[in-house]
């Protein structure tokens, strides 16, 4: 029964976004009250479609094999929390979930717009709207989750072993509210052009919605990463998988977007530009969909093989990306931009930056689709990981990542002439590498990567330093920081992770051997004792479990226990790396293949500073929740 409702409710959502859409072109002519339809409307798709994605919940608590997602994705075995996850585990659940926090956007949107201008409102939704019709028929006509099976099977086939982790349960939720988020930006963007107005209270308005994105796809990025890395045992935290790339793209275009919004809102200035960023952003997150979707992609994150989704999702992309730059063309010359700046100044820094950022993104976009490309054309098939990437993608984000760390300073800087200006960097500079050159007697090794990352580190955090010595000089309180307190742990995390991901990249220890229990190995300073090899029953699989100890000058210092599983309804094996964190790094453990009786393939690995990466990563995050909590009487003024 549930099955019938969730998908009868999918049509209601379509029939509801069709009608939002269709409002003020009909009911205009009928009523002068059609602005409250457009706003019921808004507001009623995202109960529609929550109470779908219930009924698809408790379907998979209940083991509903007559659906043909459940029986794919779940077994009767599974625990009840990972039957929860395994809704969005798969691709016909996953869109309905993007298709629900689409509709969770539009109704925070309909609810927080009431100050903007009526019509500016209603073409706002109304292309919100759009977007909830082009998803819904996608997701209605070509992947329903609730399509029932012509047999109903005694047992499904379980969730792929690699998503049984509680990484899966917070990682999709929090990447999508990030990708869809964009659509909000996306959809303002265009009302903007079809009303050649982009005010600074324009520009105001819409700041808060781009840091949200920006904030949950920086969570979502690292939440990804931190699950690669315990999860899939290999040891890393990025791996320049495509799928990776098409989440990054965005996160760097959205990060170019926040930095343009600010002088919009502030100078007036690149408007166009901004809007341009604004339209990349959304149209590279429903890019990284098709990526996805289409099947062109071999990866643990691909969710669907079947080439006609993907064509329709690219013709999508196709036609929201065409219709947006055309009314760009025809509209952007209406914008007033005031374009007078000093070349040693806080906007010329920004659009330095946000030009490097573009140029970064467009780096990762040609390493991604030109190897699928050349596969589609039935030319050589290549592959492109980590050298093209440290060759093109590090020295663009490098500069970039130094101008971020002083543009905070030209608040302050800014009637200082250009001479005066270089000066001080100048200076600021010697007195930035006296820090970071006495580092390298604390390091076991070093290179020149790592002292980059030690001096970029050591320049943002100066460089705030001095900022908030500024401003505490200017005012004479701290009240003023409140509304810069966002920006401060935003820079501060990114600081920290330059400086973890250059050290662990640098100085990564690995050794693979062959042990037996009782045998002994060293790895820098620590030795690795096998004590014993044990099996024991899982929920849903068998395993055998390895007993290390780790010492220091005869010292125990952890012990853990790294995994090798056989789950028993796909008779898949998996890895469950054992992981000691330590101050100065991870002490981290797989077990491989039995090789003979009572010998087992092992890796052992030193990971020195890992944890700063995703340190950096959740300071980015509360730095951007922050920034939008400082902004919050703008957002309540909405109601």
């Amino acid at each position: 029964m549930s099955s019938y409702l969730g998908y009868f409710l999918i049509m209601l959502g379509l029939i509801n976004a069709s009608l939002l859409v269709i409002s003020k072109p009909v009911f205009s002519r009928i009523t002068s009250n059609y602005d409250s339809i457009i706003q019921s409307t808004s507001k009623l798709q995202f109960p529609l479609l929550l109470a779908s994605f219930v009924c698809l919940i408790l379907s998979f608590l209940y083991d509903d094999f007559s659906l043909k997602y459940v029986s794919s994705n779940s077994n009767s075995s599974l625990p009840f929390y990972y039957k929860i996850s395994a809704t969005w585990a798969g691709h016909e659940g996953s869109m309905l979930l993007w298709c629900l926090i689409l509709s969770f956007w539009m109704y925070l949107a309909s609810k927080y717009s009431k100050s903007l201008d009526g019509r500016f409102r209603d073409s706002f939704l109304s292309i919100l709207g759009l977007l909830n019709i082009g998803f819904l028929i996608f997701l209605a006509f070509t992947s329903n989750p609730f399509e029932r099976n012509i047999s109903i099977p005694i047992d499904g086939k379980d969730l792929n072993p690699l998503l049984q982790d509680f990484g899966l349960i917070i990682h999709p939720p929090m990447l999508y509210m990030g990708y869809v988020g964009l659509s909000v930006v996306f959809s303002f963007a265009v009302a903007c052009l079809i009303h050649r107005d982009f005010s600074p209270e324009l520009a105001r308005w819409i700041r808060p919605w781009a840091l949200a994105s920006w904030s949950f796809l920086t969570l979502g990025i690292a939440l990804g990463s931190w699950w690669a890395y315990y999860e899939l045992g290999w040891g890393g935290w990025w791996f320049w998988d495509p799928v990776e790339n098409a989440s990054f793209m965005p996160w760097l275009i959205t990060t170019a977007l926040i930095h343009s919004l600010i002088t919009c809102e502030q100078k007036s200035m690149f408007k166009n530009w901004t809007i341009i960023l604004a339209i990349l952003a959304f149209s590279l997150s429903v890019l990284g969909t098709f990526l996805v979707r289409s099947g062109i992609l071999i990866s643990v994150h691909s969710f669907a093989n079947d080439p006609a989704r993907g064509i329709y999702i690219l013709l999508f992309l196709a036609a929201i990306l065409g219709v947006a730059l055309y009314i760009y063309f025809k509209n952007s010359s209406f914008m007033n931009d005031n374009l007078k700046f000093k070349l040693l100044s806080r906007e010329s820094f920004f659009l330095i930056n946000n030009i490097l950022l573009v140029t970064a993104t467009f780096t990762i976009l040609l390493g991604t689709i030109y190897p699928l490309i050349l596969d589609l054309l039935g030319l050589e098939k290549i592959s492109i990981g980590t050298p093209y990437y440290n060759a093109v993608f590090l020295p663009i984000m490098t500069p970039a990542i130094i101008l971020a760390g002083y543009v905070p300073l030209m608040l302050y800087l800014k009637n200082k002439r250009n001479f005066e200006l270089l000066k001080h960097i100048y200076l600021s500079v010697g007195i930035i590498l006296l820090f970071t050159l006495p580092s390298i007697y604390f390091l076991d090794e070093y290179n020149i990567l790592v002292l980059l990352g030690i001096f970029i580190f050591v320049w943002v955090i100066c460089n705030l330093i001095y900022y908030i010595y500024k401003m505490y000089k200017e005012s004479k309180s701290m009240n003023l920081l409140k509304n810069k307190l966002g920006m401060i742990f935003s820079h501060i995390g990114l600081a920290v992770f330059v400086l973890g991901a250059t050290i662990v990249e640098s100085n990564n220890l690995e050794q693979e051997l062959v042990m037996s229990p009782g045998q002994v190995v060293k790895l820098k300073n620590y030795q690795f004792k096998l004590n014993q090899l044990s099996e024991y029953e899982g929920p849903n699989y068998t395993s055998v479990k390895a007993d290390f100890v780790i010492y220091r000058n005869d010292e125990i210092i952890a012990e853990v226990f790294p995994e090798k599983r056989l789950y028993n309804s796909s008779e898949m094996p998996m890895t469950e790396a054992g992981i000691a964190p330590k101050i100065n790094g991870d002490l981290y453990i797989t077990l491989g293949n039995l090789i003979s009786e009572n010998k087992w393939s092992v890796r052992i690995y030193f990971k020195p500073m890992v944890r700063l990466i995703w340190l950096g990563a959740i300071l980015m995050f509360i730095g951007g929740i922050i920034s939008i909590l400082t902004r919050k009487q703008l957002i309540l003024s909405t109601k």
